[in-house]
């Protein structure tokens, strides 16, 4: 067979609507600034589906420090891996920074979130050592373990008592290779808004020999007294052995980085492959990520002014009657129940008549019958804008309830 006939013949679970939803509901285009409302085929909609938690993407100090670093340094430089000839004094200053915001030794500088975590963990094991994580980890853990030659036991999300079986199995097995144990999980899970149970996992230390990963993409900048994540927010930042964050969150840049023990970071400096043999974090974004971090550090009124959001929009939903999960953090799922064809006909509706701008959770993400309506609010909103979308949930709601989005053309052209 022509390696390329089955991708013509099966294009996946996402990919087999894509004739219905490309354009709209997959790779839609929002239009004009960062900012709550933008535009989308040429109509204004209030949008809660980008990570900008505290603002930053357009924020004029931001937004000159960019343009500066752009005018100095232009796009290109410096030029080269970092180990070959692309480090600066800046890129050194960012990640010594990053480190003690969070609390730890040594940082190191990652070109993007997705690709750095997956070389970090493929740099750490090898084939004699076991992975024990969290079931609801991201994709780019997911893609990192199926890279892993060795063994990986999962836990259910947050089950502790299971976890400790999992590593009772990792700990038998490791005594015969003679490999280590690393756990992974995550600070704050992007799709229901729980913190990973890191003070959990930290008890489990007592019992077991492992060392702890943490990716705290979306609790780096939101959790904590000083929004140093979720290690912070629950007092066992010190027991983190590695953090790990990407600025694609409240950084609202690109980059990541990873903090740890000195030696161990160095290590990963000298063995992650996705940063040996990539061209260096340009300095747009190292300059531009000093002067986020600086007003994360200095400007708290920030994190205070999207905790007032969440706690209005969060608060608001619960009081109608809708069901957010277990959150604890700033990502707010709405969690309905319905078909696919149903969630393009209610997402549709939003759009259009109510002017509303989310993301809509599906199978295979979530399990079939489920729908969540992702919210991301961020300090740039207002309590109007919390106001205007509870009101238009109240009312999709009620449609969904009736069976109305059901009776559809589009719900019926999804085949569902």
């Amino acid at each position: 067979m022509d390696i390329f006939e089955k991708l013509n013949t099966n294009l996946g679970p996402l990919g087999k609507h894509s004739d219905l939803s490309e354009g709209y509901f997959m790779f839609p285009k929002l239009e004009g600034e960062i900012a709550p409302r933008m535009k989308f085929q040429g109509k204004e909609v209030l949008t809660w589906s980008l990570n900008n938690y505290l603002g930053l993407g357009n924020h004029p100090e931001v937004r000159k420090a960019d343009a500066d670093a752009a005018q100095k340094w232009g796009a290109a430089y410096p030029m080269g891996a970092r180990m070959m000839s692309g480090n600066t004094d800046l890129h050194e200053k960012l990640e010594s920074e990053l480190a003690a915001f969070v609390g730890k030794e040594k940082g190191y500088l990652l070109n993007y979130g997705y690709q750095g975590i997956m070389s970090v963990i493929d740099s750490l094991v090898d084939r004699k050592d076991v992975i024990v994580y969290d079931s609801e980890c991201h994709a780019c853990i997911i893609d990192a373990l199926r890279m892993h030659m060795g063994k990986r036991f999962v836990f259910p999300h947050n089950d502790m008592a299971n976890c400790e079986k999992q590593l009772e199995r990792a700990t038998r097995l490791t005594a015969e290779t003679g490999g280590g144990i690393l756990v992974i999980t995550e600070g704050v899970f992007g799709m229901t808004g729980n913190m990973g149970d890191l003070k959990g996992l930290v008890k489990l230390k007592d019992k077991f020999q492992f060392r702890l990963l943490v990716d705290d993409a979306h609790g780096f900048g939101t959790m904590g007294p000083t929004g140093a994540g979720a290690g912070e927010a629950q007092g066992v930042q010190d027991q983190v052995d590695l953090y790990f964050s990407t600025f694609a969150k409240s950084m609202a840049g690109i980059g990541a980085f990873i903090a740890g023990d000195e030696k161990v970071v160095h290590y990963l400096k000298y063995n992650m492959r996705s940063q040996i043999f990539a061209k260096s974090l340009p300095m747009i974004y190292v300059e531009g990520g000093l002067k986020r971090l600086e007003m994360i550090r200095s400007n708290p009124e920030h994190k205070e002014k999207l905790w007032t959001i969440v706690n209005a929009l969060q608060n608001g939903l619960k009081e109608k009657g809708f069901s957010i999960g277990t959150t604890t953090t700033p990502v707010t799922p709405v969690v309905l129940n319905g078909t696919v064809g149903e969630a393009a006909t209610l997402s549709k509706d939003l759009r259009e008549n109510y002017n509303i701008f989310c993301s809509v959770v599906i199978y295979p993400v979530v399990p079939k019958g489920m729908i969540i309506l992702r919210l991301i609010p961020t300090a740039s909103h207002s309590l109007e804008d919390v106001k205007e979308t509870i009101v238009a949930f109240e009312a999709i709601k009620d449609k969904l309830t009736s069976g109305y989005y059901k009776t559809t053309e589009l719900a019926a052209s999804f085949g569902e």
